[in-house]
């Protein structure tokens, strides 16, 4: 039996957003994170936005009597003015404030957001996926459907839920075949919009999340996928906090575009470091992209035997189709992270699972690109053992719990273990998938 987390895990953390008016200027708001609870004396985590953009996270400790506007607002000034020296251009225009309406339609270029469905694939957790619906109706995106397709339900509950509380504003799919990537697939048929967007029922979108998430396809006729921001909506338990830790969900603050045809310079596995790119709670691709690189492999994802790996085959799968990635922090989503010791456990074994998994169900649905996988393959083995030892960390621009004071959390050696363990079942995972009927 593995080791609980270490002691010092055990405060919770509270999480916020501050929006300021300029990198040095005064704060316009502070609030707690969407849905969460109301700010109280201890560490607080927040997001700090800059005229309304996310710009960076911080993480500090409000004394009882403190003002947390004062204290949060001191920090941002700090970590806002440390990464602004290494900021591109691009992350510096994406930092300046646009609260007024004609600012924004003028930093747009007049670009109208694609026709989009957004998807979400679901089963047995009505609670957490009307809190998702809820923030996806929010949204301020001109033109877009929101389809849930309910995988493999055990009850009615949320076709209940779907066809009673969201009647003619959510569309209900069943798909009875088990599977994330099958799920994705049947979401995707059932729509003709240009873009089809992709989140999970355990978030909470931000209003301008898939604004900003399918605009740039508008500007960039060659962009097949958009990737954006996930923060985590509380930290509340050790697991969660363990997790933010490491780097979470999070991408870093400065955007970031993936060309085939240019690889990048600083990613000498490209397009094989797919868990770079993004995360499957936030994405967005071209219909056209997806569907012409043959879809989400149905072998993949959390309810298949391979464990994951789905949103990362289908990365890669569009990348070596010759279409460009962008990665966007404007395009915002608030995660709730699994709670409890053994959910961690679980993610550790599955995130290793999916790796390997992905990268076999590349190989056989893609066998071209073994050799360019053969020419990575040393450098990559000790990429993913590096990974599994140290989990990341923060990004640049980012505030996360393990770098406060006494509060670093090493990866317990267990969990890189499990990941280890995961990888060397991936490869197996994915094949009995395909042996159980999760091919084409």
């Amino acid at each position: 039996m593995s080791s609980p987390p270490p002691r010092a895990l055990s405060r919770s953390v509270s999480v916020a957003e501050i929006d300021l008016a300029a990198p040095d200027g005064p704060a316009l708001s502070l609030r707690p994170a969407p849905g969460g609870p109301a700010l109280v004396p201890g560490d607080v985590y927040a997001l700090v936005r800059v005229g309304g953009r996310p710009a960076a996270t911080v993480l500090g400790t409000v004394a009882e009597g403190d003002d947390p506007a004062e204290v949060l607002t001191a920090l941002a000034r700090e970590r806002l003015a440390e990464a602004g020296p290494r900021a591109d251009a691009e992350h510096l225009a994406a930092a300046r404030p646009l609260a007024r309406p004609d600012l924004l339609a003028r930093a747009r270029k007049g670009l109208t957001p694609p026709r989009t469905a957004v998807i979400v694939a679901t089963r047995e957790r009505p609670g957490q996926l009307a809190r998702a619906l809820d923030s996806l109706l929010a949204q301020d995106h001109p033109d877009h459907e929101l389809i849930v397709v309910d995988n493999a339900p055990r009850t009615t509950d949320t076709h209940d839920l779907v066809t009673r509380k969201y009647s003619g504003r959510v569309r209900y799919v069943r798909e009875d075949t088990p599977g994330l990537a099958v799920a994705h697939n049947t979401g995707a048929a059932a729509t003709d919009a240009t873009v089809l967007a992709f989140t999970d029922d355990d978030v909470i979108a931000d209003p301008h999340w898939l604004t900003a998430l399918t605009e740039p396809f508008a500007a960039d006729p060659g962009l097949g996928c958009v990737t954006g921001l996930i923060l985590p909506a509380r930290l509340g338990t050790p697991a969660q906090i363990l997790l933010e830790s490491h780097g979470g969900f999070a991408k870093g603050f400065a955007p970031r575009l993936y060309d085939p045809a240019e690889p990048p310079a600083d990613e000498p596995l490209f397009p094989f470091t797919a868990g770079s790119f993004g995360s499957g709670a936030n994405m967005a691709f071209r219909a056209t992209a997806l569907r012409g690189a043959g879809g989400f492999d149905p072998a993949t994802g959390t309810g298949t035997p391979a464990r994951g790996g789905d949103d990362l085959y289908a990365f890669v799968a569009v990348l070596s189709a010759g279409f460009r990635l962008r990665y966007t922090p404007e395009a915002l989503v608030w995660h709730h992270h699994r709670e409890t010791w053994q959910d961690v456990r679980n993610q550790a074994y599955g995130y290793g699972a999916g790796l390997t998994a992905y990268l076999t169900a590349t190989l056989v649905r893609r066998p071209r690109m073994l050799p360019a996988l053969l020419t990575r393959l040393p450098r990559g083995l000790a990429h993913a053992r590096t990974m599994t030892a140290q989990r990341g960390g923060g990004h640049e621009g980012q505030g996360v719990p393990g770098e406060h004071g006494t509060h670093h959390h090493p990866w317990p050696r267990s969990l890189s273990r499990l990941e280890r363990r995961g990888m060397l079942y991936g490869p197996i995972g994915y094949l009995k998938a395909r042996a159980q009927g999760g091919k084409r």
